[in-house]
């Protein structure tokens, strides 16, 4: 079962935005988007908040995003957020795709 998880990335003096930007220029976050199982990997930032920035990291399932943990992308990751002196917090969400076609359809303009 596919699910996505948003991780909340926030530091001060624009440090997570730095630490987005390194996880995209030093080819990491481009590494993680090939891992088998990976449907997204993207940063965003939220306007009311220049301190933090979001993760949405989707999966195909639990065993790929093991396999993710098991990786050593972890360790780039870990160090870079004690680098830039991260806190973090997490959401989990699991993928509906049985309703998003029929009840939601009329509200999403393609």
């Amino acid at each position: 079962m596919a699910f996505t998880m948003n991780l909340y990335y926030t530091g001060t003096d624009g440090a997570a935005r730095k630490f987005a930007e390194e996880m995209e220029s030093s080819g990491t976050a481009g590494a993680i988007r090939q891992r088998p199982g990976n449907l997204a990997y993207r940063y965003f930032q939220p306007l009311d908040d220049p301190e933090t920035v979001l993760l949405i990291d989707s999966w195909a399932d639990q065993e790929a995003l093991d396999a993710h943990h098991a990786s050593p992308a972890m360790d780039t990751i870990a160090q870079l957020r004690d680098k830039y002196n991260l806190h973090m917090r997490a959401e989990r969400y699991v993928t509906d795709d049985a309703g998003m076609p029929d009840r939601d359809a009329a509200f999403i303009r393609s």
